[in-house]
């Protein structure tokens, strides 16, 4: 990871430096960082304390307050890096590419975690870890690896520059294409995965309001993540320019000791003879 990020911290830099100024990514993280775990505390009761079990599938059922909205989550951070893009490719600012970046790279995980918990639902619902003629699973796992192209597409590209716009007209592409497959999904007749979001979802208010709680608690977990990487990469990047910059001016005061000669190597090479034996003065 420290090979895709060094690309991404000159980016950051760059822009900056542009610009005058640093980028605050910092900035009320402390806040967003409590927050979070506040509403993934209260999440949380409400699901193991709240929440009725489901009659058919009983304590299983549970997994659907996790497991739903990462998906939602992670296929709105594919859209959120696509638009991202855009503002990367209307500005040529760096810091758009950048971000964008951040929040692919964390949808990536988020979508790592729907198919984990999904297999884990499917397992207990269906008997099967993986249902292949079940539309939403297979259109999903398709997103998840059009995404996993996203970095080794990226860092195949030595030049920065050429590297983020490739980045971003990616990034627009496949965030187009993630709700026109969500469409072609609800729109298919035969499906097993339930429906929770539409006209056919017949969820209690309880559950409702645990799906509601958990999804604003997964949303908060996703930006203080984004948050954390975009810190963290900035600060990593500003300590190896500091590094770099500490480094130089260490060789150019060593520079003028090595190359001026001594007086002792004047002295004596103003005192020794010429090749020929003789001095100035010898006939």
């Amino acid at each position: 990871m420290e090979r895709s990020s060094q690309p991404q911290a000159g980016l950051i830099k760059r822009g900056s430096r542009a610009r005058g100024e640093t980028p605050a990514y910092s900035k009320g993280l402390r806040t967003l960082s409590i927050s979070t775990v506040i509403a993934m505390a209260v999440s949380l009761s409400l699901v193991f304390f709240y929440a009725p079990l489901e009659a058919e599938q009983g304590f299983l059922q549970k997994i659907f307050y996790l497991h739903v909205p990462l998906a939602i989550v992670a296929l709105c951070g594919f859209v959120l890096g696509g638009l991202l893009a855009i503002a990367h490719l209307r500005t040529r600012d760096p810091r758009w590419d950048y971000r964008s970046y951040v929040v692919i790279h964390m949808s990536l995980i988020f979508a790592v975690g729907t198919l984990i918990t999904g297999s884990i639902w499917a397992k207990g619902s269906w008997g099967h870890w993986w249902v292949w003629s079940e539309p939403t699973l297979v259109s999903f796992l398709i997103v998840f690896l059009l995404y996993a192209t996203y970095q080794p597409l990226r860092f195949a590209i030595e030049d920065p520059e050429r590297q983020a716009r490739y980045a971003s007209v990616f990034a627009i592409t496949a965030g187009a294409f993630v709700p026109l497959n969500f469409i072609a999904v609800r729109l298919s007749t035969a499906y097993l995965h339930p429906r929770v979001l539409g006209s056919t979802s017949n969820l209690p208010g309880s559950m409702a309001l645990t799906f509601l709680v958990s999804l604003a608690a997964m949303s908060l977990l996703f930006a203080t993540l984004c948050k954390y990487e975009l810190t963290a990469k900035h600060t990593r990047a500003q300590v190896r320019a500091l590094r770099r910059r500490l480094e130089g001016q260490a060789e150019a005061r060593r520079a003028p000791r090595s190359a001026a000669p001594s007086l002792q190597h004047v002295t004596a090479m103003t005192a020794a003879p010429p090749p020929g034996g003789r001095t100035t003065g010898q006939r």
